[in-house]
């Protein structure tokens, strides 16, 4: 057997990062010469001359027109070598070194606790608490169209296919070819929206990845879980039911979240479900179809079980004279009889039937529980026959997709404003004749609290009936609709389709209880005699720097409110696999607004300390507190490398369940093929329930030492400080407004939701997604590391004593090593030559010189400091992020160039003629598009 714990052999590493090098500088070369092919044949010989990365050329040509296009289209390419270099990479790494040798996957982490002395039975144990969900969201941080992304993918499969050893000269000829035909139809579609993408069109994007891409990259998850078990020498036996496996499921935000975002109502929702439901069970008559194929099993050669014959008979009865074509169509083959009649059973003959179904006809399905038994009585019948290698390879996959998807394929959330809530409230209580019923947003608490509590205890709703409100209360007759539609949801398909009704901007426990409020007037509630709860979770969701402070109080607060434990208690104990529940609340962290507030390094650290007080709330009740992680696309939004981010969080926050939020350009990265999908999931689930497993086997919890608080504190407290500082200087608005192209961002046509809350031209105000986004367009990259330096300076001057700690000891604090880490990484990203240029936009001229001058200091000591932490620059230390800074720097270079030129000329031409400004946009649309390619990321 392969070792599996083992040092990293340098000299191996740096073989396999000259390899990678090497591969990347070869395919770029081929394609670049594919796409220059390609530009020459349409008449495009200019702008193949001005491509990057051609051999022996270098020309970097500014160009009137086209260059943008050409450029985007040049660093999605390089993106995408460099994605099949890695995995590339991944794959040599373990055919050489065996499954155990990449760094947070099933093998490195399985072989980990094993070393530690942990058992299989006590690992095969804790994987039955083990739930993970990503949430796919809409955010509008995709700048690239659908018909792109799909080319990207077609030439991420002709890439792998060109290098098969086995490819003969004619199939590398007409590889070359499909190659050169994905990249006409990228240069021919346009890069950019024109128009503001629908919320279906969004919907449908997410809906490819779950019926196409995430099907095959469970059944290739479950595959690897098996080989690692049992190249440990684990019994196969403890894993070998689908419901003996850690939990993955999917959740989406398209179609459910309506906070700030007025174009997601009732019947928008209404349709998201429809549309999940159909694609669950379109997918399942996919896959019943394909298992019927593979099951052409005679009965001259083995004889069919008994119960099988009898589902068979029930499925014929079931079903009616529908089923006569197919038993007389394989009149020998009694199992693959049964999964075509099971197949004719789905209902999902029209859409009709879905939206009204008749309760005589008796033939469908009602729950994916009537599918799964019948696949265990078909693989019973299997193995009776010692066909068990049939049943491993067709039906488990399977019944593990039916675990996943369901007929719901994903569960829908609803989330929905705090300060909307209060606005419903208003019209209510007007409804209700309530006095001061008009000011309910500015009832102090007590009073918020005294008239819920009361209408809690009351068992009858406080309106007789929705038609008391008058046609002008809007919101109220959108939000109660909606609640009803969720209610008619439940009436007919059960929960399952169901996430939680999430309260953004959560700031006192009245806006949770406002909830409960609503979930009764609309029929959502129960009541346990003496109060009113919710037959829904109800999510807290904290994103500003106070409401992080103030969470674990207002936790402790809800779990002490009636109605708000009624809620709690009323939550599913068991899943449709029998496998039991805890008293679960999940609470949401957001990882954006806290950084506008207070700057990156304090929004991670006021994080980290409210989940781990969360964390201990739940402890003292008795209750798991499951963590919803808001993590957008970029660093300052929370991203950052995935087994590291879990190896970060607080000790006692990770409990075996966790939800986290994969938005906008990040799924297309991450799961825009089946091997990258596999990869990011076993990162996930592996990562999880190896550090859930550790946490709930020690005896004592091991809390963070003194000293690394001490420091984490001080610098959250100085980096504030110095953010703080920025953001109030007299005109700093002025400079961001024009240093950057945030102007450009408002007009784009990115994601279907407006870029801010309101009207209002206020920090406050703007979103989070365009505020970082402009800010990585222009090189600042600046909520990623402001004030990390002045806090640096700070500690080596004030506590010299805990600089040295910080240096001798941080990679021994997994908080704080991931976070400078990723300070250092976005640092290297910004570019202060190119900050200044941007900056030369700034018409002021004393604004200008003020607020670059406090950019700039701020950017140099944060770069000296980092270089003492770690003992050197990051060029030497991580040689991959230099080498994909350093193929990107003349391209942008020139981008940014022309991004600055164009728009100044559209600025000005906004005062003098709308006409020549909407000629403009979008030129300044598109360099917005290929800068986001170049530096991979938007907001």
């Amino acid at each position: 057997m392969k070792e599996h714990v083992r040092k990293k052999n340098p000299f191996e590493e740096s073989h396999y990062l000259l390899e990678g090098f090497k591969k990347i500088d070869q395919d770029l070369e081929f394609l670049m010469l594919c796409l220059q092919e390609v530009l020459c044949e349409l008449g495009e010989e200019k702008m193949a001359a001005a491509l990057p990365w051609i051999p022996g050329s270098s020309k970097y040509i500014a160009l009137e027109t086209g260059l943008e296009q050409a450029y985007s289209i040049a660093f999605q390419l390089l993106n995408i070598v460099e994605a099949n270099a890695a995995e590339n990479t991944r794959r040599h790494r373990e055919i050489e070194s065996g499954l155990g040798a990449e760094r947070g996957l099933w093998g490195s982490q399985l072989s980990a606790l094993k070393a530690s002395g942990w058992s299989a039975q006590e690992m095969a144990s804790f994987f039955k608490k083990v739930r993970v969900e990503p949430v796919f969201t809409a955010h509008p941080t995709e700048a690239k169209r659908g018909t792109v992304l799909e080319q990207h993918r077609i030439l991420n499969e002709l890439l792998t296919s060109i290098h098969h050893e086995d490819t003969t000269p004619l199939e590398q000829k007409n590889l070359r070819e499909e190659i050169k035909v994905a990249l006409e139809k990228l240069w021919r579609s346009g890069e950019i929206f024109l128009n503001q993408p629908k919320i279906a069109e969004e919907r449908r994007g997410i809906l490819f990845y779950f019926r196409n891409i995430l099907p095959e990259a469970i059944a290739h998850l479950d595959w690897r879980l098996e080989s690692i078990w049992e190249e440990l020498n684990f019994p196969l036996e403890l894993i070998a039911s689908t419901e003996s496996r850690p939990c993955l499921e999917f959740g989406t935000w398209v179609g459910g979240d309506r906070d700030g975002h007025p174009f997601v109502t009732t019947q928008v929702t209404r349709e998201t479900l429809a549309d999940l439901r159909v694609s669950a069970l379109s997918l399942l008559h996919r896959q019943l179809d394909g298992l019927a194929r593979a099951l052409p099993l005679s009965i001259h050669f083995q004889e069919p079980s008994e119960s099988l014959c009898n589902a068979i008979e029930q499925l014929k009865h079931d079903l009616g004279p529908l089923a006569h074509p197919i038993v007389s169509r394989y009149p020998e083959e009694p199992w693959r009889q049964c999964v075509l009649l099971m197949k004719a059973k789905l209902p999902l003959e029209t859409n009709d039937d879905l939206e009204h179904p008749d309760p005589c006809r008796l033939k469908y399905f009602k729950d994916p529980r009537e599918v799964r038994d019948l696949l265990k009585i078909l693989s019973e019948s299997l193995q009776g026959i010692h066909a068990e290698r049939l049943v491993k390879k067709t039906i488990w996959p399977l019944l593990r997709s039916l675990d996943v998807f369901g007929f719901h394929l994903a569960h829908l959330d609803i989330r929905q404003n705090s300060q909307m809530h209060d606005v419903v409230m208003q019209q209510i209580l007007e409804a209700g004749q309530v006095s001061e019923a008009g000011s309910f947003s500015l009832w102090d608490e007590s009073k918020r609290l005294a008239f819920l509590q009361k209408e809690l205890a009351s068992c009858k709703p406080f309106l007789k009936s929705k038609a008391m409100l008058p046609q002008e209360a809007k919101e109220a007759q959108e939000l109660l609709s909606c609640y009803e539609l969720l209610r008619e949801e439940m009436t007919r398909y059960g929960r399952a389709a169901l996430g939680s009704l999430i309260v953004s901007m959560t700031r006192r426990l009245s806006d949770l209880l406002v909830v409960i409020f609503l979930a009764r007037e609309a029929g959502i509630s129960g009541w346990n005699g003496s109060t009113h709860y919710s037959l829904l979770p109800i999510v807290p969701l904290f994103e500003t720097y106070e409401d992080l402070k103030h969470a674990p109080q207002l936790l402790r607060d809800y779990l002490l409110e009636p109605s708000g434990w009624a809620t709690l208690q009323y939550q599913p104990k068991k899943d449709d696999l029998g496998r039991e529940y805890h008293l679960v609340q999940q609470i949401m962290i957001g990882y954006s607004d806290s950084n506008k507030d207070c700057g990156i390094l304090a929004s991670q650290w006021i994080l980290h300390e409210s989940q781990r007080a969360m964390a201990e709330v739940g402890q003292c009740f008795h209750v798991e507190i499951v963590f919803f992680h808001g993590r957008g696309g970029t660093i300052s939004r929370g991203a950052g490398p995935t087994h590291l981010f879990l190896q970060a969080l607080p000790l006692g926050s990770l409990q075996g369940n966790l939800r986290m939020t994969e938005q906008g350009e990040t799924i297309a990265q991450k799961y825009g093929n089946q091997s990258n999908a596999a990869y990011h999931l076993e990162l996930l689930l592996a990562g999880v329930t190896s550090l859930s497993f550790l946490s709930s086997k020690s005896p004592v919890r091991q809390e963070e030492s003194f000293i690394e608080c001490a420091v984490g504190s001080f610098l959250a407290k100085k980096s504030h400080e110095a953010y703080q500082q920025l953001i109030q200087t007299a005109g700093f608005l002025n400079f961001y407004e024009q240093a950057t192209p945030i102007d450009a961002l408002e007009a784009s046509r990115i994601g279907s939701r407006p870029k801010r809350r309101s009207l209002e031209r206020t920090l406050a105000d703007l979103r989070s997604i365009p505020w970082v986004f402009s800010w990585n367009q222009s090189r600042y990259f600046l909520p990623g590391w402001f004030g990390v330096g002045s806090a640096l300076v700070a500690l080596q001057s004030e506590r010299p004593d805990l600089f040295q700690a910080l240096q001798e000891d941080h990679r021994e604090w997994p908080f704080l090593n991931y976070v400078l880490l990723n300070v250092e990484t976005n640092l290297a990203s910004a570019n202060l030559s190119i900050m200044g240029k941007y900056a030369g936009l700034v018409s002021d001229v004393s604004i200008r010189e003020k607020i670059f001058s406090i950019i700039t200091q701020e950017y140099e000591e944060t770069t000296r400091a980092l270089h003492q932490v770690f003992g050197g620059a990051l060029e030497d230390r991580r040689p991959r992020m230099g080498k994909t800074l350093a193929l990107r720097t003349k391209a942008l270079d020139l981008l940014h160039e022309q991004q600055i030129t164009t728009l100044r000329s559209w600025r000005s031409a906004q005062k003098t003629s709308a006409i020549d400004a909407e000629k403009l946009l979008p030129r300044v649309l598109l360099s917005i598009n290929a800068i986001a390619s170049g530096l991979r990321t938007t907001g």
